[in-house]
């Protein structure tokens, strides 16, 4: 047992622990142990809520003492002199029944006492440990809800909704009964509780309560001058009622002062015993908590980490398989076992242009394989030893060995296991295998641990296996030397794509079982897996872009640099490198003597994007120059150069690859090049976009979703004029401002429906004040108040943010409508980075549910286009917008089906309560459709 004075450094926390028990009980889902089906939800609620508070209270805040108060059984002293007291209440749910040794376990488990006092309720007991405690100058806060308890309050004893994760002090007493803590029990004694069984005065509620008390000053003092009450009713009611409401005070008015079963000073803080905190939630089979009660203990150095078992893993025992024998063999295995882990290795990272090199299987752990198919002797061409050795064959001959690989890549009876397999897929179907089905362990883990960490295949490996693999440039070289993988020696070689099956067979048996218990199968096997194959098609389609446009795009953007530099030169008075950070910051704030600059740890001037764009909001001229010089200079080298680079000369278009597993909420990411970040609104987007053309007799149509996030918003947030304004077809913006400014929609000022949108889309991103005040150039003050006045029309839109907030600091982590979870690992950190991820929290679940939809439509896109006949395909996915590229007369009839299954995509499951809306246009460039 540890124990510490009690001083005015002190901080007591006490848990309303049979409270909290009720609360959590018909506030939580019910929860049942999987082993024997006993009850445990109240029980799960109260562990996450003792571990959250302890984890968010480390440092300044922790408590130095701390205690979980219970309700003991049978009847209090309360019950001698009003036997009715509490008769009113229901029986306990039978449920809740076997929860209550549980939660005293609990909380001894976590390292705090389980206290309770025979003929006293826990009220009791807090009101006596809180007093002691404030006598002694220490901080009490009191953990619960229960509004018999705010008559405790003071400037040193505050309460903490537990549920809501609200500090309550004097305001918050004000605001319920109307009074201060000092006289809650005056109102409770007059205004009764019929749950309780309080009787009180009949007919006088809180308010006229306080309002009596306001005049009379106290219960006493009104009871000695009923006569004087003006109002007849109340006067006659308090004079024949005057003995019950003395009853009453005595049964609201909580004993400080009962003998402590346990002394202040042993109620000191001490770290919960590693062994015996873990073995109770095993018990109870708390699998989430019990992982993270384990890591956090294993990163405060509690436990000692155990590092990953050493993967049994002998490179030695690969087979490099070089005759159709033994390659039939290891098929007839796979066949006859249901399922492969398979890895391709090319001449170059795209899966357009890359060469197949070779093919890697394994079966079991530590039973893989490497089939060598295209490697070159660089040595024999020189003029040097046979790096194959003296027998043939050297290798199978590609033809021979995909005719044997191809029946198990395409049987449906064989589980194709890959990691990013979706490059793999694109790789056989170039040779005309459609290797169906699949299980992807990056996505596995992206789905499990989205925002924990990056799901590449090594640090995957180190994660769970314990093993570091062999890296590329091990096997192949790295600079000017590199080797491609067809050169790499058939030993090094087998080694290393050999074991990439192997580990990912074992990353496979180590992640996927844990999809069902963290409730994440439905995300994986109805949105992530299945859109595998259609972003490898749509990477293999690719668009065709204008080369010579984008020449002369390249060209006009030089030329116009130019004239920039020139200007920013004649502007700063002499000549300067316009592209170096360095020269810019003493130029600005050394030689111009710009004030607002700040400087970076290494001294030198800031000028990143946001400085530069102060400034020139200040007024400033040669920062707008460097602006818009960038701007120039990055569309040129992003776009009308790399695209230009980026063309196939074996298809003659661009073919992008998406990232899958990057961003945290689930939308997919475009890639080499990036195709997602084109400018929209500028004139030198809209002309990129013009370089991106169908083929002859072919057009372009781009389908996009109409303003899909804030129809997800009204939706989950539950806005009733929202979700009507888009019922109606109405523009959202203009009613928006109406609403808030009280203008009316016909004839409405262009910058007024303009502020109203900005804050419609702003509140998505938790805009602040400061934000919204920089997008619309007014003062602060201004914009804060249109964010107040926001949320006054759509409090809908509050709640729901600070519900989504709370969710994310109990959990530290939230969903998507359909179940995604997006972990927000920074809840619990401090400043900035909370702050982040707090807005985090906000969005994510709207704009991951947004990227679930298109990917839902994406996934239901190729069926629905096959079923009407069209030869359409979908090229591109650009956020909420996809691009098809069909056969002109195919147009109209393509436009109807995309729309269709696109605004249809939520599904019957998650029906938005809102319509979808999908624009859709056709045209011969991508700007034009756009």
């Amino acid at each position: 047992m540890a124990t510490a004075a009690v001083t005015d450094k002190s901080h007591l926390y006490l848990i309303d622990a049979s409270a909290y028990i009720f609360r959590a009980f018909h506030a939580l889902p019910p929860l049942t142990r999987q082993s024997d089906g006993l009850p445990i939800g109240a029980v799960a609620g109260f562990c996450n809520m003792l571990f959250k508070m302890l984890e968010e209270l480390k440092g300044a805040e922790r408590p130095t003492h701390f205690a979980c108060i219970f309700d003991a059984s049978g009847k209090t002293f309360r019950s001698d002199f009003f036997p009715e007291y509490k008769m009113n209440r229901s029986e306990t749910p039978e449920e809740l029944i076997p929860q209550f040794p549980l939660v005293r376990r609990a909380s001894v488990a976590f390292a705090a006492h389980a206290i309770e006092l025979t003929g006293f309720e826990a009220d009791d007991l807090i009101a006596t440990y809180a007093r002691e405690a404030e006598a002694k100058g220490a901080r009490v806060t009191i953990v619960s809800s229960d509004k018999d308890l705010m008559q405790l309050i003071t400037d040193k004893v505050l309460m903490l909704d537990p549920m809501k994760n609200k500090l309550m002090g004097r305001e918050d007493v004000i605001e319920k009964f109307g009074v201060g803590p000092e006289l809650v029990i005056d109102v409770q004694s007059l205004a009764g509780d019929s749950v309780d069984n309080v009787p009180g005065a009949p007919g006088i509620g809180i308010k006229t309560a306080a309002q009596l008390l306001t005049e009379f000053g106290t219960v006493e003092a009104l009871l000695e001058r009923a006569g004087e009450i003006k109002q007849p009713k109340r006067r006659e009611t308090l004079i024949a009622f005057a003995d019950q409401v003395r009853v009453s005070k005595r049964l609201v008015t909580l004993k400080d002062d009962v003998p402590l079963p346990v002394s202040l000073e042993d109620l000191a803080v001490q770290d919960p015993d590693p062994k015996t905190l873990i073995d109770f939630l095993e018990e109870m089979e708390f699998r989430t908590i019990t992982r993270r009660v384990r890591e956090q203990m294993e990163k405060d150095g509690t436990i000692e980490v155990a590092p990953p078992e050493a993967a049994a893993i002998d490179r030695a025992a690969y087979v490099c398989i070089r005759d159709l024998a033994t390659l039939e063999a290891w098929v007839a295995r796979a066949v006859a076992q249901g399922w492969v882990a398979v890895d391709t290795e090319t001449d170059a990272l795209d899966s357009v242009g890359g060469g197949l090199v070779g093919v890697s299987l394994a079966l079991a752990p530590g039973e893989a394989c490497y089939i060598p198919l295209a490697h070159v002797d660089p040595d024999v061409a020189a003029g040097g030893g046979d790096m194959f050795g003296a027998d043939p064959p050297r290798q199978i001959r590609m033809k021979e060995a995909l005719q044997v690989l191809k029946p198990m890549l395409e049987d449906a009876a064989v589980l194709k296991i890959g990691q990013n397999i979706k490059y793999d897929l694109s790789v056989f179907k170039r040779h005309g295998i459609r290797v169906a089905p699949i299980d992807d362990t990056m996505l596995i883990s992206f789905s499990l641990n989205a925002g924990i960490h990056n799901h590449g295949m090594d640090e995957l490996s180190e994660r769970y296996l314990g093993h570091k693999p062999i890296s590329f440039k091990d096997v192949a070289g790295s600079g000017k030397t590199q080797k491609t993988f067809a050169q790499v020696a058939l030993d090094k070689a087998t080694e290393y794509a050999a074991e990439d099956a192997d580990v990912t067979l074992r990353l496979w048996q180590v992640l996927k079982p844990r999809l069902r218990p963290e409730e994440v199968t439905t995300v994986y096997e109805t949105l992530e897996r299945p859109l595998v194959p259609v972003l490898a098609a749509m990477e293999q389609a690719g668009i065709k872009v204008d080369r010579q446009m984008l020449s002369r795009l390249s060209a006009d953007f030089s030329q116009r640099m130019a004239g920039l530099e020139a200007q920013a030169h004649e502007q700063a008075g002499r000549a300067f490198n316009i592209g170096s950070p360095k020269q810019l910051g003493e130029i600005l704030f050394d030689e111009m003597n710009i004030p607002g600059g700040k400087k970076t740890k290494t001294g030198a001037w800031q000028t990143d994007a946001d400085v530069l764009e102060e400034l020139a909001e200040a007024g400033h001229a040669l920062p707008r120059t460097i602006v818009d010089w960038r701007m120039l200079s990055k569309l040129r080298s992003t776009y009308t150069e790399a695209l230009q680079a980026a063309i196939k000369p074996e298809t003659g278009r661009v073919h992008t690859s998406y990232m899958m597993a990057g961003a945290q909420t689930g939308r997919l990411s475009s890639t080499d090049p990036n195709l997602q970040n084109i400018p929209v609104r500028t004139e030198e987007g809209r002309k990129i976009r013009e370089a991106f053309i169908a083929e002859d007799g072919n057009v372009l149509v781009s389908a996009d979703y109409s303003q899909i996030e804030l129809r997800i918003l009204a939706h989950m947030a539950d806005i009733p004029a929202l979700k009507q304004a888009f019922k109606d077809g109405l523009d959202i913006h203009a009613m928006t401002a109406s609403e808030m400014f009280g203008v009316p929609v016909q004839g409405m000022d262009p910058m007024v429906r303009r502020q109203a949108k900005a804050i419609n889309f702003g509140i998505i991103y938790g805009i602040s004040g400061f934000g919204l005040a920089r997008q619309l150039g007014i003062p602060q003050g201004e914009a804060s108040e249109y964010i107040k006045q926001y949320f006054k029309r759509f409090p809908g839109i509050r709640q729901y943010m600070d519900e989504t907030k709370d969710f994310a600091r109990e959990t530290g982590f939230v969903r998507t409508a359909f179940g995604r979870k997006i972990n927000l690992p920074d809840m619990k950190a401090k400043g900035p980075a909370r702050a982040f991820a707090e807005r985090q929290a906000i969005n994510a679940p709207l704009q991951g549910t947004a990227a679930d939809i298109i990917k839902r439509a994406m996934i239901r896109m190729p069926e629905a286009l096959a079923g009407a006949g069209l030869k359409a395909r979908m090229l591109l996915q650009v956020h909420d917008e996809l691009v098809f590229e069909c056969p002109e007369k195919e147009a109209e009839k393509l436009i109807k089906v995309a729309q269709d299954t696109m605004s249809n995509a939520d599904g019957p499951a998650i029906k938005l309560s809102v319509p979808l809306v999908v624009e859709a246009k056709a045209a011969k460039t991508w700007a034009a459709a756009h």
